[in-house]
């Protein structure tokens, strides 16, 4: 799979701006405006304004922005290379619970698995 097929349907390198892409990397990040303000250091209107395309941020607000968003400095830049990966994975509290959901399945099935295997060498002891 090539680079732009790993972002969304969103996404057309001919048409986006710099403000789509960052609102599109944000949105798959998990960010809030105000979550990315926060991170940067910056106020939520000057999101707003880079994501409206009202204002650019400078070249190493940019840079921060990429590692944040876990995208590359150029696709941000200029619509090409790697963008977000879009791949609805669950968030970190889902993977959690699910994480806890088949220890639990594990443990039963191991307990199951101990008793059947107790089972049948009791049955073969008798049979000898």
């Amino acid at each position: 799979m090539d680079e732009t097929t790993e972002t969304a349907d969103w996404y057309d390198p001919a048409a986006t701006t710099f403000g789509d892409r960052l609102t599109g990397a944000r949105e798959a990040a998990g960010l809030d405006v105000e979550g990315l303000a926060e991170r940067l250091g910056v106020k939520v209107k000057t999101i707003r304004a880079w994501e409206g395309d009202r204002t650019e941020p400078r070249a190493n607000r940019v840079s921060m922005l990429a590692g944040i968003l876990n995208v590359s400095l150029v696709w941000l830049m200029t619509g090409v290379g790697k963008g977000p990966v879009t791949t609805d994975a669950p968030r970190d509290g889902e993977m959690l619970e699910e994480v806890g959901r088949l220890a639990r399945e594990a443990a039963g099935l191991t307990d199951r698995l101990h008793l059947l295997e107790s089972r049948l060498r009791a049955r073969l002891e008798v049979e000898r």
